[in-house]
């Protein structure tokens, strides 16, 4: 999920540069999306990961 969310900042990064405005604030909507759904499941993770009992 992080891996997508930095190869979409860098194709908005590239299209900001070479100056196509549509897709680079589309691209850069989608990375910032899809960062904060790897926050949320990175967050989750840890919560719910440490509430597993010893295993029997």
């Amino acid at each position: 999920m992080l891996g997508w969310a930095i190869t979409f900042l860098i194709i908005a990064l590239i299209a900001a540069v070479l100056g196509f405005g549509g897709v680079a604030g589309t691209a850069s909507w989608i990375a910032q999306v899809l960062f904060v759904v790897f926050l949320v499941m990175f967050i989750a993770s840890l919560i719910f990961g440490r509430t597993r009992g010893p295993a029997a």
